[in-house]
Formats: C-alpha cells, structure tokens, sequence
C-alpha cells in the first residue's frame, strides 16, 4: 500500500487546509465570534470550527477553493450529513445546551480575498 503522507501534493493540500481553518476561524473572530473548537473530530463526522456568539452556536466548514461557488458546492449531501451528526455530539456535550441555537455555515476562503461567510448555508 502506497504511504499517503509522502505524496508532496497530498502534504501541501494538507498545509493549505490547515491555513484555511485559521484564516476563517481569525475572520470569524473578527465578527464577534469566539471559537470553541478548531477540527473537532468525533466518530460520526469532523466539524473545522465551531464558533459561538452568545447563545448561537455555529458548526462551520472551511473551504478552499478558486471559486465561491467551487467551495460551496464542494460541500456534498454526506458531508453535510457529518458536519450535523458531529454538531449534534457536540451540542449533547454543553452544560447549556438546551439554551443554545446550532446553525450551519460555509466559509469559503478563496485566493488573495477576504474569506465570504455563508450563514445557514444547509
């Protein structure tokens, strides 16, 4: 079996990701947010961030991309199924979860542009 972390590609898609989270996890620390959680992994789906403003929670997945609408279609109807199982684990895990609203969102961050938040996106 071929060893997947040796592929160059593979390692620079994987370090381009990773800035992405932080470039959209700094912008959404800009609109107010504060962020609970960067990848937060669980057995049913990962989750990039997970911000919060007051009693609104967002689970928000990063994509990198040339194009808005090449990041927001790459956010297929499985992954959208993860993000929401993995939202739904975390919220279970909040002392006030039963006062918090959970919401879905995109962030696109695309080259040499600020990155575009799509709230409620799914």
């Amino acid at each position: 079996m071929r060893d997947r972390t040796a592929d160059p590609g593979r390692q620079k898609a994987f370090r381009r990701g990773h800035a992405s989270e932080y470039l959209a996890a700094l912008y959404l620390l800009a609109k107010g947010f504060r962020i609970r959680a960067i990848r937060y992994r669980t057995k049913l789906g990962e989750i990039d961030i997970v911000a919060r403003r007051g009693d609104l929670v967002i689970c928000v997945e990063v994509k990198a991309r040339a194009s808005v609408d090449a990041a927001v279609f790459a956010v297929t109807g499985v992954a959208q199924q993860r993000i929401r199982a993995a939202g739904d684990i975390w919220l279970s895990r909040q002392p006030d979860a039963h006062r918090l609203s959970l919401r879905y969102d995109i962030v696109a961050v695309l080259p040499w542009r600020l990155p575009r938040h799509f709230p409620d996106a799914f």
